[in-house]
């Protein structure tokens, strides 16, 4: 597995990015970049599962390995679902177990610095190359208010 870093500077509160991060409606716009129509199935407290999926209920199993308020969130994914069943064991499933996608929160000068850092795998590297980025133009914009 490859780690990837993302990063990006945002004129708001960390307050306010982690809202934009994790609340449903603005997950499900910035999340679009993605798979348009993705969404998130959670609590998003420490410990809880978490169903990310498409409009066709594909998607990963996950949990929430570290939450803490405006400062930091990790996610490790276990396994996949398709056609809406958790898989841990098949080959793509352990491919992505173990897998995390890290959120870490810092105010710099005033405004938020977003990092992201996330493992893949090789398959998926040129399009999380491509697609972060965007996400996290997408996440300045509704931060900031430019949406």
């Amino acid at each position: 597995m490859e780690k990837l870093k993302f990063n990006i500077t945002i004129e708001a509160s960390r307050e306010t990015v982690w809202n934009i991060l994790w609340d449903d409606k603005s997950y499900r716009q910035w999340t679009s970049i993605f798979n348009e129509g993705s969404y998130a199935v959670t609590d998003w407290k420490e410990g809880s599962k978490v169903l990310f999926l498409s409009p066709e209920g594909e998607g990963m199993l996950s949990t929430i390995a570290a939450n803490k308020p405006y400062e930091f969130m990790s996610i490790e994914h276990l396994g996949t679902v398709k056609n809406g069943v958790e898989d841990l064991d098949s080959e793509e499933a352990k491919q992505w177990s173990g897998a995390r996608e890290n959120y870490t929160l810092k105010t710099v000068n005033g405004k938020t610095q977003l990092n992201i850092e996330t493992d893949t795998i090789q398959e998926y590297k040129n399009y999380f190359m491509e697609t972060w980025p965007k996400a996290l133009e997408k996440v300045k914009a509704l931060s900031e208010n430019k949406v």
